[in-house]
């Protein structure tokens, strides 16, 4: 497994975990009360503060545990990191409709800002699981 192929697994796993972490912290806050009076800033901020020093470790910590052959990226890795930001983009652009559209409607700052969190999220699972089957099936 390539040194890039094993980070894209790593933030995979990482950047699920902190979503759902989130939110399981925003559904414990609101226990009866409505979910626009929760306080989301503070652990929205922290699970993708976690999220990247998470990564970022757990990188680290698998070239510890299972040194990859070369750090060199090579052409496939070019066009699968390519690929798969070509994937997220488009995701991206179409998941941002939902917080645009709230906005117009006036929705509560809660709907959208969990609405953009959530359009990211799922832009990033979708860029690396796109990649991950790439490096494993091809392009």
């Amino acid at each position: 497994m390539s040194y890039e192929e094993k980070g894209q697994w790593v933030y995979l796993v990482v950047f699920l975990g902190t979503y759902g972490a989130y939110l399981g912290v925003i559904l414990r806050r609101a226990d009866g009360i409505p979910l626009t009076e929760v306080s989301y800033v503070a652990p929205m901020l922290w699970s993708i503060g976690i999220g990247i020093a998470l990564s970022i470790i757990g990188r680290i910590a698998v070239e510890i545990a299972k040194p990859s052959e070369t750090y060199q990226t090579d052409a496939r890795d070019k066009d699968i990191n390519r690929f798969g930001e070509y994937v997220s983009g488009i995701a991206l652009a179409v998941g941002m409709v939902l917080p645009f559209g709230l906005t117009l409607a006036g929705a509560d700052r809660f709907w959208i800002a969990n609405a953009m969190y959530t359009a990211f999220v799922l832009s990033a699972l979708l860029s690396t699981a796109m990649k991950a089957v790439a490096y494993r099936r091809g392009l």
